[in-house]
């Protein structure tokens, strides 16, 4: 079996990060950390527990972005994917989901991957569209959501369960190939091994440019970016416990709340 896992790479705090009008995009300052995306750890560990449950299994783990990305697919190699693809991107801008899911569709269309896997979302962007994208433009099988999923074992189709609100959950039993997007909670990432570790310093990972893949034009572009407005300031009762309680009500009847 062939599993791809996309990963994306993510600043850990937003406040190493500003606004740049006149790029129109952000600008990262010296101190950033990037980071996998938590919700694609998932997705490298649903992928792990598959081989170890079918054996017999490729892992490929693919990110799009420039020099520094090469970290966060090495780091899916410590936990034990066979082999890192990295689509070349030096261009800091917006990614609209169209033209990320446009590269991986480029890549995976020709390697014939049984199962895609992702995270639910990206956490700087959360758009949650890449998956659905992805398997569109592959013709691929599509869940998003998935919180549990079994591959049956002549590899030809996937049982699964989607988390829906409400608490309520839709199972699905799909043909493959098909691309999964996982919801935290499916698994607990595991730690890399130490053998992984050392094994994934010399790996050398496939790096392929972003520019000589075809890519569909993209039917999106940013036209501003934004800070959200600062909240209202909170207000600190002083005084006994009797008073705070009288100004507390004061302040609910004169929002009429009470």
């Amino acid at each position: 079996m062939k599993i791809l896992v996309c990963v994306k790479q993510v600043c850990d705090s937003a406040d190493t990060i500003s606004i740049n009008d006149s790029a129109g995009w952000i600008t990262y300052g010296r101190n950033t950390v990037f980071r996998m995306n938590r919700y694609d750890e998932y997705a490298v560990e649903e992928a792990l527990r598959i081989r170890e449950r079918l054996g017999d299994t490729i892992i490929d783990v693919l990110s799009i972005g420039p020099e520094r990305v090469g970290k966060t697919i090495r780091r899916a190699l410590e936990m034990g994917a066979d082999h890192g693809i990295h689509v070349l991107f030096e261009e800091e801008r917006y990614m609209d989901p169209a033209e990320r899911a446009s590269l991986i569709a480029s890549v995976a269309g020709k390697r014939k991957y049984d199962l895609i896997l992702m995270g639910i979302m990206a956490e700087d962007d959360m758009e949650c569209q890449v998956g659905g994208l992805t398997a569109e433009m592959l013709g691929y099988e599509c869940a998003t959501g998935v919180i549990h999923q079994e591959i049956s074992q002549g590899l030809a189709e996937v049982s699964l369960e989607r988390e829906l609100e409400g608490g309520r959950r839709q199972c699905l039993t799909m043909r493959l190939p098909a691309v999964l997007t996982v919801q935290s909670g499916i698994n607990t990432p595991r730690y890399p091994a130490l053998t992984h570790v050392l094994k994934a310093r010399s790996a050398k990972l496939e790096c392929i440019e972003a520019h000589e893949l075809p890519v569909l034009p993209s039917p999106q572009r940013l036209v501003r970016m934004d800070l959200p407005e600062e909240g209202a300031k909170g207000e600190f009762l002083e005084g006994t416990q009797h008073e705070k309680a009288r100004a507390l009500l004061d302040i609910l009847h004169e929002h009429s709340l009470l």
